[in-house]
């Protein structure tokens, strides 16, 4: 879609453009959007992908600024500065690992998981 283009884009580069075609009453729209604005309209739904973050952590016992080793981005909205600004502040300054695909990360965590679920030990 337009917004998920606007999205890749402004995860890279500071402004996108957005293109809808018929938009309304065969009316086409077009606007421009910078990433500043983004993260503004964005800010509370940025925000909120801490929570899940806490509760794995709550749930593993685990403090986040020891017992932490690596920080694995998982998902494609993971490549946007602002949500990797906000993980990286969350863990105390700790380097992200950028060097798994996130979108990769997502599959192989949901063979896992199904292995998991259907009792596969191997």
């Amino acid at each position: 879609t337009a917004a998920e283009r606007a999205k890749r884009t402004l995860s890279s580069g500071t402004e996108a453009t957005l293109e809808i075609d018929a938009l309304f009453d065969g009316i086409d729209f077009y606007t421009k959007i910078s990433r500043a604005r983004f993260e503004e309209l964005c800010s509370d739904l940025f925000r909120g992908t801490l929570q899940p973050v806490e509760k794995a952590l709550a749930d593993a016992k685990m403090d986040k600024a020891g017992s932490i080793h690596d920080v694995v981005l998982v998902g494609g909205s993971t490549r946007i500065p602002k949500i990797q600004s906000l993980l990286q502040n969350y863990f105390c300054g700790k380097q992200l690992n950028l060097s798994i695909n996130p979108d990769e990360a997502v599959a192989y965590g949901a063979a896992v998981q199904a292995a998991v679920l259907s009792g596969d030990t191997s």
